[in-house]
């Protein structure tokens, strides 16, 4: 068994190993109506894929010039696919350049005095050129001799797929038809075999074709065609499809967004105490203590306190706050809620009388800016400045505070949905998400918002905030009960799956009384051999000429060093031999290749260099 398996295997590679021979064997003489054989050989059928076929679609013979452009580009066609060629036209330029949807035609020999043409059908069905701006096309290089010596002879093959692949590419956009069964290159010749497949529809405006264009259109369009399906209908009615009970269930995801803006007050406040409060803009100081000059009388040494009460209602709007200025005739220390900040004129640490004499004869001042906004939390706060004063004195301590008064956002995602798609019962039916449908009769539209900006809040204190979503509604279709078809018991299997080993094979069956009866017994999987760790490849490189074009002009020109390589990865021989085309060295022998970091780094910087060779003035 195992060898037929392997016999059978190795007969498919040989015939569906890579995408020449799959097209080769199948596709080309499928659309042609040639013969395709079993994997085996042993039997041939002619299919009829086609309504109609022919064998020459396109011709295009090409003739370079001296100066490397192709001087002359003649197309020859078989609009009808009858078999004969009725058509044949010349293109009015030389090409220059060629693009993947189109040519440039410049001075011949130079890339100067550029234009730009990008391949159409007209309403007869003919290939035109079509002039317009370079933005327009992609993929384009130079051939003539400003770019290198005899590209175009030395490249036909590629030169002639990549001018061909454009006009092929115009005629199939245009009509849905036709398709392509292969395409051969002899000499300065390229043939297409063409044929004309898609139910063989007489009008080229398929209705199929329309959902590439409108792909919203196809849930409402199935919907339709399920209404009108007897086999539809059947399976909808059948004891199946009326067995479950289902119930719709509407929830959404809300992104909900309160703005505010608050004053200095409503941040922080003095409630009781002090006596001064300055605002100046979003800051504020508040004093406390006596600024007059020997107003306190303290006798030999009295103690006079004075106490503040700050009311903090959004600590998470203070900036900064510190004690930024203290002086006192003569001694003086400061509190708040109960924990010593500050001293002087020289440190005094105890609830008792200064540690020195109370008579200074003079007044100390202080500017400390000790940070304060750790202790200023949600709630209020006591600050006690006490003034040790022999005979008379003064005393003021300063608290400044810096606040944030702007306009700020605070939101939160309210999902309303978190407990119904939790159910495994249900399954998401439709979603809109800020007036998109993503999802209809349980099915992906393929659309997807775009990030969106609003401006919310007041006229006072507007906030612009851009963010993926703002509302998502959702439906849940959920299967209640299933009163008519049982569930199937599934307990066999469970039980040989948890029970059974590599080398054990465990069972559990039921006989007709209920009884359960357990049963264990040998199993082995038979022996797979090994397997290669990969399939052998090698890395090599080709000189190349970069003859790449872009709205600047050549590539080329506009690097210190054009000189470039073609990058080519190669199946190695059964001997592990690197099959190297000619001008090819290898750059990597025959081995288990990964150069997937190197080409995630390509592609990165592909997507970037493409993201702004897009940026143009040209309206879109």
């Amino acid at each position: 068994m195992e060898d037929r398996a392997r016999a059978a295997a190795t007969a498919s590679r040989a015939k569906t190993s890579d995408s020449d021979t799959l097209r080769q064997n199948y596709v080309t003489p499928g659309l042609a109506g040639q013969p395709i054989s079993t994997i085996d050989s042993s039997k041939s059928f002619n299919p009829n894929l086609s309504c109609q076929k022919t064998a020459t679609l396109m011709e295009v013979i090409v003739q370079p010039s001296g100066t490397g452009d192709l001087g002359a580009v003649k197309i020859a066609r078989d609009t009808d696919l009858d078999g004969t060629v009725d058509t044949q036209t010349s293109l009015p330029v030389p090409v220059s350049g060629i693009c993947a949807n189109g040519v440039i035609a410049c001075m011949p020999g130079t890339w100067n005095q550029c234009r730009y043409f990008r391949w159409a059908v007209d309403a007869s069905g003919a290939l035109t050129l079509k002039e317009g701006e370079m933005t327009e096309l992609a993929g384009c290089y130079c051939i003539n001799n400003s770019c290198g010596s005899n590209l175009a002879w030395n490249n036909l093959p590629s030169v002639l797929g990549d001018l061909g692949g454009g006009m092929v590419g115009a005629l199939t956009t245009a009509d849905p038809r036709i398709g392509v069964a292969a395409a051969q290159v002899d000499g300065p010749v390229i043939r297409y075999v063409g044929a004309q497949t898609t139910a063989c529809a007489a009008d080229k405006t398929l209705p199929q074709s329309a959902y590439l264009a409108n792909p919203v259109t196809l849930a409402g369009d199935a919907a339709v065609a399920s209404s009108g399906s007897s086999v539809f209908q059947a399976l909808t009615n059948s004891p199946a499809g009326l067995g479950k009970v289902r119930q719709l269930r509407a929830c959404t995801i809300e992104r909900q967004v309160m703005v505010t803006k608050r004053s200095v007050p409503e941040i922080i406040d003095r409630i009781s105490g002090g006596y001064n409060t300055v605002i100046r803009g979003s800051s504020v100081d508040f004093y406390l203590g006596e600024p007059r000059d020997n107003v306190n009388h303290g006798g030999n040494c009295g103690l006079i306190d004075f106490k503040m009460t700050l009311q903090v209602d959004a600590p998470e709007r203070i900036v900064a706050a510190g004690l930024v200025y203290l002086a006192a005739d003569d001694w003086a220390q400061l509190r708040v809620d109960g924990q010593l900040i500050a001293s002087g004129e020289w440190p005094w640490l105890s609830n008792g009388y200064p540690p020195g004499d109370c008579e200074q004869g003079r007044t100390f001042e202080q500017r400390p800016n000790i940070d304060l906004k750790p202790m200023l939390t949600k709630g209020n706060h006591e600050i006690w400045l006490r003034l040790g004063v022999g005979d008379v004195g003064e005393g003021i301590a300063q608290i400044h505070v810096d606040t944030d008064t702007r306009c700020q956002s605070t939101e939160r995602v309210v999902d309303q949905c978190g407990a119904i798609a939790g159910d495994a019962r249900c399954h998401l039916d439709t979603e809109t998400v800020d007036g998109v449908d993503t999802f209809r009769n349980g099915v992906k539209t393929g659309l997807t918002p775009l990030v969106q900006t609003r401006v919310l809040g007041s006229a006072e204190c507007p906030v612009q905030l851009t963010r993926p979503f703002f509302e998502r509604n959702r439906t849940y279709a959920c299967t209640l009960d299933s009163n008519a078809m049982a569930e199937p018991d599934l307990s066999r299997g469970t039980y040989i799956l948890d029970h059974s080993t590599e080398t054990i094979l465990a069972d559990q069956t039921r006989a007709a009384d209920g009884t359960v009866a357990v049963s264990t017994r040998p199993f082995t999987l038979p022996d797979r051999g090994t397997v290669p760790a990969c399939e052998p490849i090698c890395k090599t490189r080709a000189p190349s000429a970069n003859t790449g074009a872009a709205p600047a002009g050549v590539v080329a020109s506009q690097q210190n060093a054009p000189a470039s390589h073609d990058t080519f990865y190669h199946v190695c021989s059964a001997d592990n031999v690197c099959p190297l085309e000619p001008g090819e060295e290898i750059v990597s022998a025959c081995g288990c290749l990964d150069d997937f970091p190197e080409a995630v780094a390509m592609m990165q910087a592909v997507r970037l260099a493409g993201a702004d060779m897009t940026c143009t003035t040209a309206v879109r």
